[in-house]
């Protein structure tokens, strides 16, 4: 009795894991008018919501501390954001080159607004009842991001304790 040998299922092999993916985005800087960063910003982001535009954008960065550009994550290449600006009001030009997300990471992380204020500075109330009025700064709570001061040309120095960004240096401790 010859037996035959029925086959035998043969099983795919197992399929190598997927590659991660790999995001190749660059960071574009777009120079604007003036004082128009985040109209610009709004613009770009409307023009990609309505669908008048099929240019990726990623990620839109407006920092204070860089004034005159908005910065533009895009898998896209240089000439496609150079066809996005064409569209957008007050933006003006794509700078030369890209960037890295290392490059631009400190502008994602706030700085505290008490940050070079210490004590015996000399401060100037821009808001609330004391608008105005010159004073020392006693001292600086980090954590509350707030500052206790005295005014100057106070009689009785009563301690007041305002927000830090409340208030404009005018002098610093290491300036005398």
């Amino acid at each position: 009795m010859a037996m035959t040998a029925e086959p035998t299922p043969v099983s795919p092999a197992p399929a190598a894991p997927a590659a991660p993916e790999v995001f190749n985005n660059r960071i574009f800087a777009i120079k604007t008018t003036s004082k128009q960063e985040r109209t610009v910003a709004d613009n770009i982001l409307k023009a990609i919501e309505t669908k008048a535009t099929d240019i990726k954008v990623t990620s839109i960065i407006v920092p204070n501390e860089l004034q005159g550009y908005v910065l533009v994550e895009t898998p896209e290449q240089r000439n496609r954001i150079e066809q996005l600006v064409e569209m957008i009001a007050h933006a003006r030009a794509v700078a030369k080159g890209q960037t890295t997300l290392a490059e631009v990471g400190h502008f994602l992380i706030p700085k505290p607004v008490v940050s070079g204020i210490d004590e015996g500075t000399i401060v100037e109330l821009i808001a609330g009842p004391f608008k105005g009025e010159k004073a020392v700064v006693k001292r600086v709570d980090s954590a509350k991001e707030e500052i206790t001061v005295e005014l100057y040309e106070s009689v009785v120095p009563i301690p007041i304790t305002v927000r830090g960004d409340n208030v404009r240096v005018v002098d610093k401790v290491s300036d005398r």
